[in-house]
């Protein structure tokens, strides 16, 4: 028997990119909490497999030639989950041209931007106007081109993908980034659909008991690992 992937995580919209794959693919998979507002995204072990010190981040046991690998970045590890399991990324290179131009509009834009919104609007110590506002309207900008993408299409990239995965967890949290969904009809519907699968409904679950002892919001502590790194 296989042994299952080791998923190394921590319930946040990057970690839940995996999670839900995993949950969709229906693959045995072990979850290895990475507490980030502990800082051990730091630990030397979790290093040798995730430079960036960033999770989510995998070891696959049964890699390419049936040789252990680790992959890290959730863009990447969506692209190497959907070629060896072959779902939810399309061997038509029309179609993956698509999922990938979708996926790495999110790792580019919607979660580096909606991450800004949420610092500037809920953990910056200081309200700086300029910076929730700049962040805030460009959320909506990115929002809006997904409503209208949407309107065409009832996934991003025709069928339900890794683009779809990759995104809904940086909408989840609309309200947080000072978006209202009503604004964006299409979104919306995508966004009720999406959060109506059994896979994302498990995958966003895990780890959720986790997220609330830590208590980012009000752990000061833990705001200084995340927010005041430098190169170690």
């Amino acid at each position: 028997m296989t042994a299952p992937i080791e998923l190394y995580y921590w319930p946040t919209p990057n970690g839940w990119k995996i999670s839900i794959m995993l949950e969709e693919l229906g693959v045995p998979y072990e979850v290895k909490y990475v507490n980030i507002g502990r800082g051990e995204q730091f630990v030397p072990e979790f290093l040798k497999i995730a430079p960036n010190n960033r999770m989510p981040a995998i070891i696959d046991p049964d890699g390419p030639g049936g040789e252990p690998i680790s992959v890290f970045e959730s863009g990447a590890i969506l692209q190497y989950l959907g070629r060896k399991f072959g779902k939810f990324y399309s061997t038509d290179e029309r179609t993956r041209v698509q999922i990938e131009e979708w996926l790495f509009w999110q790792v580019g834009g919607l979660g580096p931007m909606a991450g800004q919104a949420h610092h500037f609007r809920g953990y910056a110590p200081e309200k700086i106007e300029y910076g929730i506002n700049r962040y805030t309207n460009e959320v909506n900008r990115l929002y809006g081109v997904m409503n209208k993408r949407l309107a065409e299409r009832e996934y991003l990239a025709g069928d339900y993908s890794i683009a779809d995965m990759a995104c809904i967890g940086w909408v989840i949290p609309y309200e947080k980034q000072g978006q209202d969904l009503n604004e964006f009809p299409h979104l919306k519907r995508w966004f009720e659909t999406m959060t109506a699968r059994p896979a994302v409904i498990r995958g966003t679950e895990i780890g959720k008991e986790e997220r609330e002892r830590s208590n980012l919001a009000n752990d000061k502590e833990a705001q200084k690992i995340l927010f005041n790194q430098r190169a170690r």
